[in-house]
């Protein structure tokens, strides 16, 4: 069965196509053939400008779980031996606070049905029965419904493909990069009060949250740039909306850590 044929699916999908279109036939006049991907473009800050609540609150659950990490740091000491009472105390803890150790993962969450619907609007030949004319347009001569890895299986990759797809890859690394190091050392600060890596650091209760583990954050890191890797085997159009998706997050983030602050280290 196709899925994409579902009804409430092709139905959903037609109605994003709509919109694409008639966006790209706004913007034509002001930027001629690449006015479809310019939709994409606008399509992509319009839902990260929805989102911004959510940032706020993102960068509220960060705060917190940097003041909460002296004290969930004492409870690893004080049940590091009962992983089962560990966990209950942490949740507890959490409770109290309002908060989650996993506060802050709903754009992610919310983001990811947005993708998979410019994935599909720029992969399906035809959308509700009839002729999907995003496939027609292009990006820097190159087609919005290409990929890399795609040209390169086929044997069609041309000059104009690597620089313009190498361009979008790169661009999104160093996004990355730039996230790692400025993100990273402020969530690894809380460790230096942890003082029980020769009684049980791989243990179950070796660390405070997901996100205050050592081995978490070193993964987190790497995360930064499997979106890279990503943008190697999707569309072009996906490419693009990922591109302005890492590049508005790092910019929201760095602009909210200024409003809501982690606390000083000397502090934990």
């Amino acid at each position: 069965m196709d899925l994409y044929a579902f009804p409430p699916i092709a139905a959903l999908l037609d109605g994003a196509h709509a919109v694409l279109m008639g966006l790209a036939d706004l913007l034509e006049p002001l930027v001629g053939v690449t006015s479809a991907a310019a939709a994409v473009v606008l399509v992509t800050l319009l839902v990260r400008a929805a989102l911004i609540p959510v940032g706020v609150s993102q960068a509220k659950a960060e705060r917190t779980r940097a003041r909460l990490a002296p004290q969930l740091a004492a409870l690893q000491r004080r049940h590091q031996k009962n992983p089962e009472r560990l966990q209950r105390e942490m949740m507890s803890l959490y409770r109290s606070e309002g908060t989650t150790p996993l506060a802050g993962c709903l754009p992610m969450l919310i983001q990811a049905p947005v993708v998979g619907i410019i994935y599909a609007l720029f992969i399906l030949p035809t959308i509700a029965g009839h002729a999907n004319q995003l496939l027609t347009h292009t990006f820097l001569g190159v087609p919005l419904g290409s990929s890399l890895a795609g040209s390169i299986a086929s044997g069609t990759v041309t000059l104009d493909v690597l620089l313009v797809f190498g361009a979008v890859i790169v661009m999104i690394a160093a996004v990355g990069e730039v996230t790692r190091r400025v993100f990273t050392p402020q969530a690894t600060q809380p460790q230096a009060t942890q003082p029980q890596a020769t009684t049980g650091g791989s243990g179950p209760g070796a660390s405070a949250s997901p996100l205050e583990n050592p081995t978490a954050l070193r993964l987190l890191g790497l995360a930064q740039f499997i979106t890279a890797v990503i943008a190697v085997f999707v569309p072009l159009a996906a490419g693009l909306y990922l591109l302005v998706t890492v590049a508005w997050t790092l910019g929201q983030r760095m602009l909210l850590r200024r409003v809501y602050p982690l606390p000083a280290p000397s502090a934990a």
